[in-house]
């Protein structure tokens, strides 16, 4: 339950907290019926109970994959394609998770900015080592994305072979079309699903955020929380990573 707490703000008066009960209250039904402006973008809302199960599964198995055969996950995308990945990890590992001592795989944000020398400094770091990628762009054609995802691709390729790469890549993005959606069934990447109804700011719950912390995860309880439990926990500890 959220609650504000405007005491210490001169500012700020129960008359001005009263007044914008009426408005706030509207709002709410308006999000949970889905009736207001933008409806067409509220997947979110139900998303943590209305999940698709086969694909958890499948990102489960995944998860289990990578985390047995790979020492480094590269996690290509910009926005809330890799924000909510990232709060969740550093919010139950802390901001050094790959600088512990663990056996689950390092962890990479790239494809976030034109920085090259990052990128470059993050390749350096995976030679020698195995390495998995989860790009997320629900078009694939962010540009900072795309470009980071090519020079990976670039990378991959002259360390293993085209069936031992497409293995090792796995996208997040548009159910059945966009740019990424039609380079992944060509190459034969396994691919996680950003629903329709989702928008980039909220993909928290959606495998866009789910999949990276499951790829860290030690295997735990799949079960789903309730509604009651969704409205009331923070978005770190309802990942499939806890």
């Amino acid at each position: 339950m959220i609650s504000f707490q405007y005491s210490h703000l001169r500012s700020v008066t129960d008359a001005d907290v009263r007044a914008y009960r009426e408005r706030l209250a509207q709002a709410d039904t308006a999000i949970r019926e889905k009736t207001g402006a933008g409806n067409d973008f509220l997947g979110w809302v139900d998303l943590p109970v209305a999940y698709d199960r086969e694909e958890f599964a499948r990102i489960r198995a995944a998860a289990e994959k990578i985390r047995r055969e790979s020492d480094v996950l590269l996690v290509v995308g910009i926005g809330g394609s890799y924000l909510g990945a990232r709060a969740v990890i550093e919010f139950l590992q802390g901001a050094y998770y790959n600088g512990k001592r663990k056996n689950t795989p390092d962890i990479y944000f790239i494809g976030n900015s034109f920085n090259g020398e990052e990128l470059k400094n993050v390749l350096e770091l995976c030679d020698g080592r195995d390495v998995s990628v989860n790009v997320i762009s629900k078009s694939g054609t962010t540009t900072e994305s795309a470009i980071a995802f090519r020079i990976v691709r670039e990378y991959l390729s002259k360390r293993y072979t085209p069936e031992q790469m497409a293995s090792r890549i796995y996208a997040t993005t548009d159910k059945s079309r966009g740019a990424l959606r039609k380079l992944a069934e060509t190459e034969g990447y396994e691919t996680f699903v950003i629903p329709d109804d989702v928008g980039g700011c909220c993909r928290s719950p959606a495998p866009a955020s789910t999949s990276p912390p499951c790829w860290k995860a030690r295997r735990r309880s799949a079960k789903p929380c309730s509604r009651r439990d969704w409205a009331t926990t923070p978005t770190a500890t309802r990942s499939c990573a806890t």
